[in-house]
């Protein structure tokens, strides 16, 4: 695969600053878990959705292995915060003792289990509860439905999906008329992609009908999200274009997603004002952040033969 090298230095130093911005924040005390909170988790998008997320890009980083040594530090010492906020993994496991048919706690285990946090009451736990019939009948849309084999599939729990029948129940399975495509649907067609590539490790595993599809629209659609500035779907997309196989989307939106970045390395999610005080910033901001890690560590690996461009 052949990228630009002006494209990789743009996306190097975005996700650079990025994880930096990140790393600062969860060391200066900003979007951690309260002492007191419970595993029933009122509001699991305030605190607990966003730790969990930079615990995945942190887990891409370390896995790829393209990052440099600072990075590197960096994102250990955030799965290792996380890691400790979540009680090592017994939060976890209370979570999902306590809601059998909760996907959370699976899929943020799978972001640890990734590069060697192990909890083995937890996977005993995953194990028994993937043989009820209550979990496999919860009705669920196609791109979590992937989500979660995915997460057992990195974790190296027994249950085995069809993994086609599990794209073809999808939007992007479809093949729809590319012009109905909406927000929301457009993030649930990144998603197909990030769980059925393994965020990029298993190219191959995307089908070929909706790697073509994907290879025609991808351009129009990043067209339409950078013009009205969705930044954080921008970032998603750019994923996208580096999970399918040779990248096609040029520099464009790496370069606009570079000029909207601050000097602190926050990447706003849109066009909207950006709230000073550091916990507001994290937390509308901190998806963004995630996103850029990703998309850069992504990009990298596959470019400069990382674990990412092993299957590619």
């Amino acid at each position: 695969m052949t990228t630009d090298t002006e494209v990789l230095a743009t996306a190097q130093q975005l996700g650079t600053r990025a994880l930096s911005w990140l790393h600062t924040c969860y060391q200066g005390g900003w979007g951690r878990l309260a002492d007191n909170t419970i595993i029933d988790l009122a509001e699991p998008n305030d605190v607990y959705k966003p730790l969990c997320e930079a615990a995945m890009a942190s887990s891409l980083v370390l896995r790829d292995g393209v990052a440099g040594p600072q990075d590197a530090r960096a994102a250990r010492d955030m799965l290792d915060g996380a890691w400790a906020q979540l009680r090592e993994g017994d939060m976890l496991y209370e979570r999902q003792l306590r809601h059998v048919t909760v996907t959370d706690p699976l899929e943020t285990y799978a972001h640890f289990a990734r590069v060697g946090y192990r909890h083995a009451a937890l996977e005993e736990l995953l194990e028994s509860i993937s043989r009820l019939r209550a979990v496999h009948a919860v009705e669920i849309q196609g791109s979590r439905q992937l989500a979660v084999a995915n997460a057992r599939r990195v974790i190296g729990l027994s249950h085995r999906p069809d993994w086609a029948e599990l794209a073809a129940r999808t939007w992007l399975g479809a093949l729809p008329e590319p012009w109905t495509i909406a927000w929301s649907i457009a993030y649930q067609v990144t998603h197909t992609v990030f769980h059925l590539t393994d965020w990029g490790a298993r190219p191959e595993d995307l089908p070929e009908p909706m790697r073509d599809y994907l290879r025609a629209w991808l351009p129009v659609w990043l067209d339409i999200w950078m013009e009205i500035g969705q930044w954080d779907l921008v970032g998603e997309l750019l994923i996208v274009d580096a999970c399918i196989g040779r990248p096609m989307l040029g520099s464009s939106g790496w370069e606009a997603l570079a000029a909207v970045q601050r000097a602190d390395g926050l990447v706003p999610r849109d066009t909207e004002p950006v709230e000073e005080d550091p916990e507001s910033a994290i937390r509308a901001h901190e998806h963004t952040a995630v996103v850029a890690v990703v998309a850069a560590t992504v990009l990298l690996s596959r470019a400069l033969g990382g674990a990412g461009a092993a299957a590619g």
